[in-house]
């Protein structure tokens, strides 16, 4: 279960991004090795860069996710574009066996990558509010309920260790290069960039 802080992030076509990750037992949470595994997903996901990581990405398939979104990530956003996505920074969160539960019945749609589907985009339609429950680091019970950007940053991670990618519930027509998404799709709402793939549309296959 020990891993090396330069562990590469596995890309898609790896078995272990397609299987369900094991419970992990609380028991094991207290050891060196657990907190030492934590660690190197931190320290990982921090690299890459990235504001997620499950432990299926570094070959491990344990249900342990570990979050941050730090506020040098958002300086790049106007303040239209975070309250447009509820995006806001909030500390390292780890969970251990994180059982999420969507809140509502309101979505939102945005452009959405993965560490593990390197240099690619699409447009994924998440929940807006989740709640997740689960053990944090040190094995207590925890309860997230959140909305917005945390709540899609969750939703992702925990698909991860069900064995489902991003791919698997992104609208397909705008799956794309992040360099030809950011050509494209730049300054236009995400209405826009659905009505325009919509309106593209072949009507019959030749």
């Amino acid at each position: 279960m020990t891993a090396s802080p330069l562990v590469p992030i596995v890309q898609i076509g790896a078995p272990v991004l397609r299987g369900a990750a094991h419970d992990v037992d609380p028991a094991r949470i207290a050891t060196k090795e657990f907190r030492d595994l934590v660690q190197t997903m931190i320290d990982v996901m921090r690299q890459a860069p990235g504001v997620g990581l499950a432990a299926p990405q570094i070959g491990i398939p344990l249900r342990l996710i570990v979050l941050e979104d730090r506020e040098e990530f958002l300086t790049q956003l106007s303040p239209e574009e975070r309250a447009l996505r509820g995006r806001v920074a909030f500390p390292t969160r780890v969970f251990v066996n994180p059982v999420l539960t969507p809140i509502g019945d309101e979505t939102a749609t945005f452009f959405e990558g993965c560490l593990s589907v390197s240099g690619y985009v699409a447009l994924v339609e998440r929940y807006l509010e989740v709640e997740v429950t689960g053990l944090d680091e040190n094995a207590a019970p925890q309860t997230w309920r959140v909305r917005g950007w945390p709540a899609r940053i969750l939703q992702h991670e925990v698909d991860h260790i069900g064995g489902t990618l991003y791919i698997d519930r992104m609208k397909s027509r705008s799956f794309s290069t992040v360099e030809a998404a950011k050509e494209h799709y730049a300054n236009k709402s995400i209405a826009e960039i659905v009505h325009a793939l919509d309106a593209n549309r072949p009507t019959s296959i030749p």
